[in-house]
């Protein structure tokens, strides 16, 4: 039931009913109904049919499963590109990703991955395009840390080494650190190894999934 309290506020207000009018209809005190909206209690199941017929939805939509399913399904699209990715076949992994995107084009994880797709291609500038949009709407800590280390070697490669280096110096203590990162900046690496590097951090491990 975990987006049950935010649903339970969220079609109360759209009926505008107040707390006191769902409890009075159940039978209830308003305390319990606040408890409930603020996740601190559930309602009994046998409740539910009740609090979808006072909201005129249905029990799925009020326990949130189209959520989970949406959610589910985009761990889905993650998992197939992630496995083209990792066979080599970035083409399909890039249709899986674009063709997502026409479905969820704000989500962070799928403009990210795509991101990463195209960084393996090799397709630099739209690489660094997606990453800067995906980055700043992206919750991930995990996936935030791998598309920054990603991108400070696609500055590089696009010949941007001041923006490398500036955004290599904000990178956290994490296996993709700046203490790893900023010494191979300066090294003044070839494009093989920037790809390398690229790989090693993206093909590492499924950071896609939001």
């Amino acid at each position: 039931m975990l987006y049950l309290p935010e649903n339970l506020k969220k079609y109360r207000m759209l009926k505008n009913l107040t707390q006191e009018d769902v409890a009075e209809y159940l039978g209830i005190t308003p305390q319990s109904v606040s408890k409930w909206e603020r996740g601190e209690s559930y309602p009994d199941i046998t409740f539910l049919p009740a609090l979808a017929n006072i909201f005129e939805t249905s029990v799925d939509l009020l326990i949130g499963m189209d959520t989970i399913r949406a959610e589910e399904t985009r761990y889905s699209i993650h998992k197939k590109a992630v496995e083209y990715q990792r066979s080599g076949d970035y083409d399909m992994a890039e249709k899986t990703y674009r063709d997502a995107l026409l479905i969820y084009p704000n989500k962070p994880g799928m403009i990210l991955g795509l991101a990463s797709t195209l960084a393996l291609k090799g397709n630099t500038e739209e690489a660094i395009e997606l990453m800067e949009r995906g980055l700043p709407l992206s919750i991930n800590e995990k996936q935030k840390a791998t598309m920054r280390a990603t991108l400070c070697f696609l500055y590089l490669k696009a010949g941007r080494e001041d923006k490398a280096n500036r955004l290599a110096s904000e990178l956290p203590h994490t296996r993709e650190s700046r203490e790893v990162i900023q010494p191979l900046i300066q090294q003044g690496l070839d494009d093989t190894q920037i790809e390398e590097n690229i790989k090693r951090i993206l093909l590492g491990d499924d950071v896609f999934g939001s």
